[in-house]
């Protein structure tokens, strides 16, 4: 997705070394590695062992491109042990759930299939959404459906989860999807359990805090020049990109409009252009593309450092 866009943003140089902290299916990465040439590298980070495998199996024999199995959360723990010293000229995060994720039915992350009420991104980590909706109590539901899926009928939501769980466990999707459905009539031509089941997803995974984490490993990661490209697809994500970018590029508000700013306040990251969107192009290929946002910063030098 906004795979042109990526690479325009991150402007890959030959030789060096680029982090893919979501390979997915490798499309970013593969286009990554058609332009760093013979000498360039590409360290991929997926907690999804179904990406992995499908990765180790499509890129066979590719010594440029190393998979590592991680959320990238762990980004700054993956490029030490792994970037054996290069610097890392520019690091991607693609955001959210994966097409393959979506259409397989077992994975649980489909209100459209019946399947497993599962949603998490690694099946061996933590608990699943079908643990999180038999336990939680009413009140957790509500929070977490209304600030994750910024649901206005979350309160409406949670008590038909409860009342159902009462009569039966909580444990297939389509089981869930119609529970909504019954609470939420009306969502203006979307399914009603679209933001209940994104709320979850993105509770199930904490991709928010993993959010958070994997910025700041990126910031520290990046050479000066290295650039960072982040591909949200709700404001959520957006809004915590954007502020992390705009903490950077902005000098310290303390020392804002003084003559003499200090160099620890002066800013450390340039923003690249502004945010970009899909072409109505790739969009007709791919619905899902509508609401993706993609940003972009590049780490300066430090004040004083030899231009």
């Amino acid at each position: 997705m906004l795979v042109d866009e990526v690479l325009e943003a991150l402007a890959p140089a030959a030789g060096g070394l680029y982090v893919d902290g979501t390979f997915g299916r490798g499309g970013h990465a593969r286009r990554l590695l058609e332009a760093v040439g013979p000498d360039g590298a590409v360290l991929a980070l997926d907690r999804d062992p179904d990406a992995i495998a499908a990765g180790r199996a499509a890129f066979a024999g590719e010594p440029r491109l190393e998979l590592v199995r991680s959320d990238f959360a762990r980004l700054g723990a993956v490029v030490a042990a792994h970037a054996r010293g290069r610097p890392v000229q520019g690091v991607l995060l693609d955001l959210g759930v994966s097409s393959p994720q979506l259409d397989d039915p077992a994975r649980g992350f489909s209100f459209s299939k019946d399947g497993p009420l599962d949603m998490r991104m690694d099946p061996a980590q933590g608990g699943s959404a079908a643990d999180f909706v038999a336990h939680a109590d009413q009140r957790e539901l509500q929070q977490v459906i209304a600030e994750l899926g910024e649901e206005r009928f979350a309160r409406r939501i949670a008590q038909a989860i409860v009342m159902a769980r009462a009569v039966a466990p909580i444990t297939r999707t389509l089981q869930l999807a119609e529970i909504v459905r019954r609470a939420v009539r009306t969502r203006d031509g979307k399914h009603p359990a679209t933001r209940t089941f994104q709320a979850l997803r993105m509770h199930v995974n904490d991709e928010l805090g993993q959010l958070r984490a994997a910025l700041e490993a990126a910031y520290a990661v990046l050479a000066p020049g290295g650039r960072l490209a982040v591909i949200s697809f709700h404001s959520l994500e957006d809004r915590i990109v954007k502020h992390f970018i705009r903490a950077h590029t902005e000098v310290d508000p303390v020392f804002a409009g003084l003559p003499v700013v200090p160099p620890a306040a002066l800013p450390t990251m340039r923003e690249v252009g502004r945010k970009r969107r899909a072409t109505e192009a790739e969009i007709a290929r791919n619905p899902r593309a509508r609401s993706a946002v993609l940003r972009c910063a590049e780490r300066l030098p430090p004040p004083g450092a030899a231009a």
